[in-house]
């Protein structure tokens, strides 16, 4: 079945001169994300491979998912300077290119806002981990709605944000998605990824099980 295309050459462009010059405090959360992973690790949304830097030395492959086109392409480049093996391919979280199972670790960092459907993606995510496997991920949620921070975040995403930055929605209940897709022991704390009224300023770190 062949892989539906996405474009988003300005954003892509913009992502990914963000993700070269990202701020000290983001570097550590994504040190953070993926500190003692180790075997088979599925990465979706891999953007330009800004995570691969941070992969411990346990890890033996990530197998990196991401259909931007040019994404992809500075992915594939910074997967030739990682830490570790990385296999940069064309997908979609919502129909992973793996086998049930095969995974002792999954990465979601960023990218669970933009996604077209989170149930689907989530259970994507769940089938191709092992039993026991772990969910690391670090998005941007939903405020908390003190000082309207969320109305605004709803409003924006549904006047322009979403058209103008790659599919991203800002106010997406992350946290509940997880939880009603059926992992154990969600444990995450609220982090802050930006100025404090930025709709994306409002963050989730966390972990979650594959029962």
């Amino acid at each position: 079945m062949a892989v539906r295309e996405v474009h988003h050459p300005l954003f892509a462009r913009v992502y990914a001169l963000m993700a070269r010059h990202e701020p000290a405090a983001i570097r550590h959360y994504r040190d953070e994300l993926l500190v003692g992973l180790s075997g088979r690790v599925i990465e979706v949304g891999a953007g330009s491979g800004a995570n691969f830097a941070h992969y411990p030395s346990t890890v033996t492959e990530v197998l990196a998912v991401e259909p931007e086109d040019y994404l992809r392409e500075q992915a594939a480049a910074s997967a030739a300077d990682g830490p570790v093996p990385v296999t940069v391919v064309n997908g979609h979280a919502d129909a992973l290119p793996a086998e049930d199972a095969t995974f002792d670790a999954a990465v979601a960092c960023l990218v669970l806002c933009s996604v077209p459907d989170q149930a689907r993606a989530l259970a994507e995510l769940r089938r191709v981990l092992r039993p026991g496997g772990e969910l690391r991920f670090l998005e941007h949620v939903v405020a908390p709605d003190r000082a309207g921070l969320a109305r605004t975040q709803r409003a924006v995403d549904r006047v322009f944000w979403p058209h103008a930055f790659g599919g991203c929605h800002t106010a997406r209940d992350t946290s509940a998605a997880i939880a009603a897709a059926g992992f154990d022991r969600v444990e995450e704390r609220r982090i802050q990824l930006g100025p404090g009224l930025s709709p994306v300023a409002t963050g989730i770190l966390g972990t979650a099980r594959c029962g």
